[in-house]
């Protein structure tokens, strides 16, 4: 299958002609909207358009052919007439009353997360009459932020702006559908979320779950981008030629079609007194959500809110709808942005204050016991862990050389959390299997392999992970939020533990010994204290599996509900050297230390902070979505999204912090989202400190740090 997109950003279908396309030996059918069966939203979240287009590259038509080649043929054939009207791009000028309607008023209703409300225990509601084209309101409030603001001694008030940035997996979207002859169907897709996937089909096509089979493929690259999105159409389309159908993407669709993180505006106002006491934060600020009615701003009201000890508060954020690609959830959703201009406008704040930006940092972050934004209290968090680290890591104390400088930035993420379960059983090898329905995108299954050795009592390579399709695996977390390990260990502990506790009841008959009084060593059952009274456990799988046999098979579940988050916190210190003549500058050195709470697997862990490092700094040194005034997206290919080069970035000094979870598995905690955050702000700072000129705009236009003078 290959999809026909809009060519224009805003538009009324006047007809879609695929005559000449139906035409093309090999084609199968050339699919429509109105030939697609009636949703409840005919907006821009159809699997295909059906009135109006609402972004450039939005799906009109789809061509299923029987090779690729004709596919591509007949799809370049169907011609689109298109009514087209002036899209709304600026998301400010969106807000404005004279500006065109982006959504009708329906979508703009039904959309989830429609009013965000940040809620503390003087918070205010939301305003009820919003601005144009504003699908949702973040708006939290705490003290008297305007009074505060006046009597404060130093005032940093500035406008901060982050550009949209596109997952760029290393494989494109992919995904087959095939549909089955009692009825069903069957998905092989590289998702994040094969039971989201399955609800999400169920819904588009009315079947039940149990007829609906999701096999999660091994996934190219995630990052919050890979959960549901062909899928839909594809088992539409399957179910109307009855035949397996597969769609691929290729690199300029997925920039224009796939939903990329929002850009975001905050002016902000930070006030502190002389001593570098922090006395009110208000602040205000817009999502360019494209198409959509876009989620981020509540998330960014409780980092904005909660990560310093902050007395006064003011804040509201706008989810604003425009004429580009709908947005969705890329690493550290809402936390990179909200990061980026508060920790940006904290150096500006120890600047003029002439205070180490470490020390600043430690005088106001919040700790257990503070509240967080949401009214509730911190739980135990290595906050000041972070920062005392980051105070010696050799990044940030070694003697500046000429035209160096040393940002830091600090981030935090709450984790999500998801009751998951987990299988286990001993095979006739005496390898433990243990199976799981969260895919591994992040090594994942080898942490639960660790978890459930430790938890069995056997060697690491004794244990394999199976990740199961839906109809077979225990329902699992998606892989997404920095939660799998969080979520998904508590469960695998428990299988792995009755499963032990199974195969000991077979020893104790066998051996005629109490459990308490045996031990599992070199893949036996031992008496201890007599290790010559032994019984190999492969002799157990097989007695628990004989014809006519007097033991119950070894076969254990473990269920796990984790119902409170294990934050955490990480600190990025970047060191450039800028030629002041040109504007360039090199990172020369990078350091990013984070709370793990407990390193199940430390070269994952690390190698986890490594890629999302990057991915921070890639925000800052290029990564941007740029659109030019009719909406179409200039920045489509590998030549123009500028992902940072391996000249770009320097080794990158790990450290992590070990403060165990009092309720994460072995004291474990989320590890995917925290290194994603901090590294666009430090980069940020670094460069502003060696330049002299303030960076609040990212990617960071290097034409601002020429010096005129040279100097």
């Amino acid at each position: 299958m290959r999809l026909v997109l809009a060519h224009a950003a805003s538009a009324r279908i006047r007809s879609v002609d695929a005559a000449a396309a139906r035409a093309v030996p090999g084609v199968v059918d050339v699919i429509t909207g109105p030939d697609l069966p009636k949703l409840d939203n005919a907006g821009p979240d159809m699997p295909l358009a059906i009135d109006r287009v609402f972004f450039t590259g939005q799906p009109v038509a789809a061509v299923v052919a029987e090779t690729e080649a004709a596919a591509i043929d007949a799809a370049a054939l169907v011609e689109v007439d298109l009514d087209e009207a002036a899209p709304v791009i600026d998301p400010v000028a969106a807000m404005s009353d004279g500006s065109p309607l982006v959504l009708d008023q329906e979508e703009s209703a039904n959309a989830e997360d429609a009013s965000i409300h940040g809620a503390s225990a003087s918070a205010d509601e939301a305003p009820a009459d919003r601005p144009r084209n504003v699908t949702g309101v973040a708006h939290l409030t705490r003290g008297d932020a305007a009074a505060a603001l006046k009597e404060a001694d130093v005032v940093v008030s500035a406008t901060y702006s982050i550009g949209g940035a596109h997952h760029s997996f290393m494989e494109p979207h992919v995904s087959v559908a095939r549909a089955e002859p009692e009825g069903g169907l069957t998905i092989w897709a590289p998702t994040q979320g094969p039971f989201v996937v399955r609800d999400a089909v169920t819904s588009a096509t009315g079947l039940p779950p149990h007829k609906v089979r999701v096999v999660p493929m091994p996934v190219g690259g995630g990052f919050g981008g890979k959960v549901v999105f062909l899928e839909p159409l594809l088992a539409l389309v399957a179910l109307r030629v009855r035949r397996p159908v597969r769609l691929a993407l290729d690199r300029t669709e997925e920039f224009v079609f796939g939903h990329p993180a929002p850009a975001a505006r905050f002016d902000i106002e930070l006030g502190a007194r002389r001593d570098g006491t922090l006395v009110a934060l208000r602040a205000r600020y817009t999502y360019d959500n494209g198409a959509s009615a876009g989620w981020h701003a509540g998330l960014t009201a409780n980092f904005l809110g909660g990560t310093y000890r902050i007395p006064n508060l003011e804040l509201q954020g706008f989810e604003v709808a425009t004429n580009k690609t709908p947005v969705d959830a890329y690493r550290a959703p809402g936390a990179t942005q909200a990061y980026f201009a508060l920790e940006v406008a904290m150096d500006e704040l120890a600047a003029k204050l002439d205070i180490d930006p470490i020390d600043l940092r430690l005088r106001n972050v919040s700790r257990e016991g503070d509240p967080a934004a949401d009214g509730s209290r911190w739980p135990r968090i290595a906050s000041i862990e972070v920062l005392e680290e980051a105070r010696r890591t050799p990044v940030y104390v070694a003697p500046l050389g000429p035209g160096e400088a040393v940002g830091v930035a600090l981030g935090a993420w709450g984790g999500a959390r998801t009751p998951s379960a987990a299988g286990c059983r001993v095979d006739p090898d005496g390898t433990v299997a243990v199976t799981v329905g969260s895919p591994d995108i992040s090594g994942t299954t080898t942490g639960l392999a660790l978890i459930a050795a430790e938890a069995f009592g056997v060697a690491p390579d004794k244990v394999r992970v199976e990740v199961a399709d839906t109809s077979t695996a225990p329902f699992s977390a998606t892989s997404s939020g920095s939660q799998v390990t969080y979520s998904v260990g508590g469960a695998v502990i428990e299988a792995a533990r009755e499963a032990r506790r199974q195969l000991l009841e077979i020893a104790t008959e066998e051996l005629e010994a109490a459990p308490e009084d045996l031990d599992i060593v070199d893949g036996k059952v031992a008496v201890k204290g007599a290790p010559n009274r032994s019984v190999e456990i492969t002799r157990l799988v097989e007695l628990s599996t004989a014809f006519m046999g007097r033991y119950r098979p070894i076969q254990a579940t473990g269920r796990s509900v984790v119902q409170a988050a294990s934050p955490m916190f990480t600190v990025h210190v970047a060191r450039v050297r800028l030629d002041r003549e040109t504007g360039s500058y090199q990172l020369t050195g990078y350091a990013a230390i984070q709370d793990v709470g407990r390193a199940i697997n430390p070269p994952e862990v690390e190698g986890q902070i490594h890629g999302g490092a990057v991915q921070s700094l890639g925000r800052a040194l290029g990564e941007g979505l740029v659109y030019d005034a009719d909406g179409q997206l200039r920045t489509a290919t590998f030549l123009d999204y500028e992902l940072p080069a391996a000249d770009q970035i320097p080794n990158i000094d790990v450290t992590l912090v070990e403060v165990p979870s009092p309720v994460g598995p072995l004291g474990a905690k989320g590890v995917g989202e925290p290194p994603a955050i901090p590294g666009t702000a430090a980069l940020a700072n670094a460069v502003s400190r060696a330049a002299g000129v303030r960076v609040r705009d990212v990617p960071i236009d290097r034409s601002l740090l020429v010096s005129e003078d040279g100097r």
